[in-house]
């Protein structure tokens, strides 16, 4: 198997491997990366893209779609000229299959013509050709450099259950050693997801308060407008469960609920993200029923427009009966969370795109002299907006003005556009460096992963034992059907 090498200098040139560099990740997230980082010098001053896909390009094919992906994300700006002609022009194409070892054989001719020390491959091709291209890179023998690293980064999903994880893990450990895989989850790579740990650890206003005596209960939500679009045929056999539940939003909960690590590296951070993990109470049989809500959007307006419902898109079958929203209730037993339920879902066609953590403190024991309460049952909430505006919002009560004896709510926000005078980098930006530079930490480790799978598979289960022919229906562009509010309201609790 291959080692890293010791080898750590940062301008050592260096090739970025793309496989499926056809597809749309790579047009629209992440050469409009490799640019921004190449602006900000961050990159080694002589790097190299080589595009490895099936589709009939050429070199210059490919420049063109890369000059239009950069174009396009800095839109109405221009590029600038000196630095998009070097990404082209140190950008090469390689055509094959992705089975074809003659394909591998030109890919590793030209690492050699370049003459490149360090290789960042990246699998931005459909899962179940991962095990394949692994494979082939082992077979030709590019899965190390005589001198300089190896690195390979895969995307999600990164299985479909428990089993198929660890046979992918143990696929890609065949070739590359742990410390050489980074599996992605762009979620992390968000500043605003990197600014809940700074939160709440380097403010002592908070942290204290983090912790079953002072909050009520946790509500994490992920809201898109967008549909399944042209993704039909992966989502049907996935839905909200693998694609964002397993992955995104099992690592908010983790970070909203982890214990601070003893150093801000890869090995403390994932090691208090696992614990968390270990101590999700499991799921399981008719709990998969109780303790989850699933539902499945239909025709509806968003932003004006009339969309179609999630059996009208093409390549959904009539009697489907995947989720595309989800809400779960989640119990982390250890002696911090103890008793505080977290509230987690995530649907589509929502009518606005937010993703947002919400803290819910615990009202105060008695009603101020009795006085008027107009900031509700649970005036104390925290906000942390990670998209689309980022930033973050405490709510509280204050005394109305005049002599009328009412508490009313009111709001201190932080807005990171206004604060810092620009949005936050994107997160491929910050991924893709970070993996260049060997920092692991917002990457998720192979105990994570399965960590994740097993709590999700236990749910799965336990759908599969108590089957249903039809899910609850929402029109796109509301909030959901009554079933969500009543999944929650059971418990006393409500939606923000």
């Amino acid at each position: 198997m291959a080692q890293e090498n010791s080898v750590t200098e940062t301008d050592a040139p260096l090739a970025i491997v793309i496989f499926g560099v056809t597809g749309d990740l790579t047009h629209r997230k992440l050469i409009p990366a490799i640019y921004s980082l190449t602006v900000g010098g961050k990159l080694p001053k002589d790097f190299h893209i080589v595009g490895f896909a099936r589709r009939e390009w050429t070199d210059e094919a490919m420049r063109e779609d890369f000059s239009t992906g950069i174009e396009e994300s800095l839109h109405p700006d221009q590029p600038d000229a000196l630095v998009l002609n070097k990404i082209l022009q140190n950008s090469y194409y390689v055509q094959s299959t992705f089975e074809d070892p003659v394909g591998y054989a030109q890919l590793c001719d030209k690492l050699d013509a370049l003459k490149v020390k360090n290789v960042l491959f990246y699998l931005a091709t459909p899962p179940e050709v991962y095990p394949t291209i692994v494979e082939n890179i082992r077979a030709n023998g590019i899965n190390h450099r005589k001198s300089g690293w190896t690195r390979i980064i895969v995307e999600k999903p990164y299985g479909r259950d428990l089993d198929s994880a660890i046979e992918l893990d143990n696929t890609i450990h065949q070739v590359f050693e742990e410390n050489q895989i980074y599996r992605i989850d762009h979620y992390l790579g968000k500043e605003t997801v990197q600014n809940i740990l700074v939160f709440r650890f380097a403010n002592a206003i908070f942290e204290p308060l983090w912790n079953r005596r002072y909050v009520d209960h946790i509500q994490i939500n992920v809201a898109e407008t967008v549909g399944v679009g042209t993704r039909a045929g992966y989502y049907d056999t996935s839905g909200v469960i693998r694609d964002m539940f397993q992955n995104h939003l099992l690592q908010l909960v983790t970070l909203t609920a982890m214990e601070a690590p003893v150093n801000f590296n890869a090995d403390a951070v994932r090691d208090e993200k696992v614990k968390v993990l270990k101590a999700l109470r499991p799921i399981r049989e008719m709990e998969a029923i109780t303790h989850t809500f699933r539902a499945q959007y239909v025709s509806g307006v968003i932003e004006g427009v009339r969309v179609p419902g999630y059996k009208e898109e093409e390549g959904v079958p009539a009697n489907s009966i995947t989720e595309t929203m989800l809400a779960v209730r989640l119990c982390v037993d250890n002696w911090r969370w103890a008793g505080v339920p977290f509230y987690v879902r995530s649907s589509k066609r929502m009518p606005k795109r937010k993703t947002e953590i919400i803290i819910r403190f615990r009202q105060a024991p008695l009603s101020l002299f009795n006085w008027v309460n107009l900031a509700g049952d649970a005036p104390n909430t925290l906000i942390l907006n990670l998209q689309p505006n980022e930033g973050i919002r405490l709510e509280f009560g204050a005394k109305a003005p005049g002599p009328a004896r009412e508490v009313s709510p009111v709001i201190m926000e932080f807005d990171y556009d206004e604060t810092f005078g620009s949005d936050p980098p994107e997160a491929y930006q910050r991924l893709l460096l970070d993996s260049i530079q060997g920092d692991a930490t917002l990457f998720t480790r192979q105990d994570e992963v399965r960590g994740q799978w097993a709590f999700t598979t236990d749910i799965l289960k336990g759908w599969e034992a108590n089957p249903v022919t039809n899910l609850p229906v929402y029109e796109a562009g509301t909030w959901g059907p009554p079933g969500l509010d009543e999944f929650i309201q059971k418990n006393g609790f409500s939606w923000r």
